[in-house]
């Protein structure tokens, strides 16, 4: 850390203190001469401190990591991109954000502004017209401001809007005129408790009552959970609420751990796509309360068919307010009985105290949960006995997955830390990021940040490891390495059947193969451990449990499991009757 009592003298000094003030204690970013006044103050003025830089190999990782951070901390946290070229790399980790409905404030830099100030060429090509049209259409909120003070202005509203529900990216883009500008004395802050984000609204009381009433006359409600609070106390009101009027409980992998899956009132293991216990729970409901699901319209559509909806649909989101016309992520328009424009959990709440619903506490630590799982010893590693092994080797511990495999998984989930769900957009390279966010904000906490990675989403974003390394954030990273794009596979299987074309051909242009990427090695490039390629069953024990050793230690740990280009079984026999209602998105 470095000492510092330099006063403020400059509009990037200015610009700096105001982020202090707002209390980002990380800036991921990617240095640029565009906000190399910025830059100065944060070392110089702060003593890179409040925020402390975190040094990056892509802009795309920088805003993924302040994406995972977010999906552990709830609050944002500050990354910076160099002028527009840096913001075009990092356009893609925008809008995974954005799906994700995560808070997070990124910063950029133009200019100069003023043409007679701009050096030859290198200028020129780094100034835009309208930089913020690149993210406008997923993003909450962009700006350009004009002066230090209207710069610090800009990022207090920032901040602000990107942590009001329902929560997204913002984006500032900052002058170098302003940033380099010689103040003629310091700028004084304003006084932030003035400007703190809205305090959540609650549903009116009439709206509750109705709720409470529909729920309890209900013979068989049905409760689909989607964009929640990551917090204990809001999971415990969602197990009272589904105790109390003996709902079926139904959640998706791409939103993380919302509720225990080893509950009897959660419909079977989550997945990508409904299981059968699911569609049942949903095709016999009379009640379905929707508590802001990330495609409800799908979910029906999954479950029903094309059959009617019979079911009273009651449903609470703010999710509209973020819908425009450039993204098509609010999906299809389902059919709604009484629709309340307000937070899920904020109307659960308020359903628990109307109904005297009795919170039990949320259970520390899902490994406990987790029965050890008999491999058979095989000359190869499918994917079953791929999760078994993982299952097998996190018993007991506290595990925090950043990500897992998209095909489904029979993970017990009892914390709402258990697993933070799906990168949002489907972007594939924002794994490693997103880990290296969570894996520093969960830093501390006693849970061990496992990220379970396709080798595709991992060859693409692996350079996030290094920032990893380089700031002593322990990680345990698991390449389940089928050497190919295998979802695509699947889609050309689907051609190749629907046009009477040879299934044998489906793999060209979609193996990482001939020569396979070797996983580990690329890990130990970036300074971490790494292990493998593992390729078979009876070698996983060992191999995890030096890893988990490892990251114990404080290091990053890479283990390379070379798996078949597969899914799990129950995906399997979905896939060819899915076809028609889409099926699973890209992946490895």
């Amino acid at each position: 850390m470095i000492e510092t009592k330099v006063e403020m003298g400059w509009g990037s000094d200015a610009i700096a203190a105001v982020l202090r003030e707002l209390d980002f204690r990380y800036a991921a970013l990617v240095p640029g001469a565009s906000y190399r006044g910025l830059h100065d103050s944060i070392v110089n003025y702060l003593g890179n401190e409040n925020p402390q830089m975190l040094l990056c190999l892509h802009e795309e990782h920088a805003v993924a990591i302040a994406q995972g951070y977010a999906k552990v901390a709830g609050k944002p946290m500050l990354a910076i991109v160099h002028s527009n070229v840096g913001l075009m790399h990092a356009t893609m980790a925008c809008f995974n954000a954005w799906c994700d409905r995560m808070p997070l404030v990124v910063l950029g830099a133009t200019g100069p502004v003023d043409a007679t100030k701009r050096r030859p060429w290198i200028d020129w090509i780094h100034t835009a017209a309208d930089q913020g049209a690149l993210v406008r259409n997923y993003t909450k909120w962009d700006d350009q401001p004009g002066s230090p003070q209207a710069a610090i202005e800009s990022i207090v509203r920032a901040t602000q809007i990107a942590c009001t529900p329902p929560y997204g990216p913002v984006y500032v883009c900052l002058d170098v005129g302003i940033q380099e500008q010689k103040l003629d004395k310091p700028i004084a802050l304003p006084d932030l408790a003035r400007f703190r984000p809205p305090r959540p609204a609650v549903p009116a009381a009439s709206d509750v009552k109705r709720v409470a009433e529909l729920l309890r006359a209900a013979s068989h409600p049905v409760i689909v959970v989607g964009r929640v609070a990551r917090d204990a106390g809001a999971w415990d009101e969602r197990v009272a609420l589904a105790e109390t009027v003996g709902a079926r409980i139904v959640t998706t992998i791409k939103a993380g751990a919302v509720f225990p899956t080893d509950h009897p009132l959660h419909c079977g293991h989550p997945s990508n796509r409904l299981n059968k216990e699911a569609i049942a729970a949903l095709r016999e409901a009379d009640i379905i309360l929707n508590l802001d699901a990330l495609d409800l319209a799908g979910v029906l559509k999954q479950a029903l068919g094309k059959e009617p909806v019979r079911a009273t649909i009651i449903s609470a989101s703010l999710d509209r307010y973020l819908h425009n016309g450039w993204s098509m992520d609010y999906q299809a328009l389902a059919p709604v009985d009484l629709d309340l424009v307000v937070g899920p959990d904020q109307l659960v709440s308020a359903l628990v105290e109307e109904l005297g619903a009795k919170k039990q506490g949320a259970t520390a630590s899902n490994g406990a949960a987790q029965p050890k799982k008999e491999i058979p010893p095989a000359e190869a590693i499918g994917i079953e006995a791929f999760t078994a092994g993982l299952t097998n080797a996190f018993t007991g511990l506290d595990v925090c997955y950043t990500s897992l495999p998209r095909g489904g998984t029979d993970f017990v989930f009892r914390h709402p830390l258990d697993y933070l769900g799906g990168d949002g957009g489907g972007g594939v390279g924002a794994g490693p990021g997103i880990a290296v966010g969570a894996a520093l904000a969960l830093k501390g906490s006693g849970r061990l940040p496992v990220a379970v990675l396709g080798d595709g989403d991992y060859l693409m974003g692996l350079t996030a490891l290094w920032t990893a390394v380089a700031n002593d954030i322990p990680l345990l990273v698991v390449v389940g390495n089928n050497r190919s794009y295998f979802n695509d596979e699947v889609h050309q299987e689907r051609m190749a059947v629907l046009r009477g074309r040879p299934v044998e051909r489906k793999w060209i242009g979609q193996r990482i193969d001939a020569p396979p990427p070797d996983c580990a090695t690329l890990a130990r490039g970036q300074g971490a451990v790494g292990i493998g390629p593992i390729t078979r069953p009876q070698e996983m024990p060992a191999a995890f449990a030096q890893a988990i050793d490892e990251v114990r230690a404080g290091r990053v740990c890479v283990v390379d499991v070379v798996i078949l280009p597969e899914y799990a079984a129950s995906v399997s026999a979905g896939l060819t009757s899915n076809f028609e209602r889409g099926g699973p998105e890209r992946g490895e």
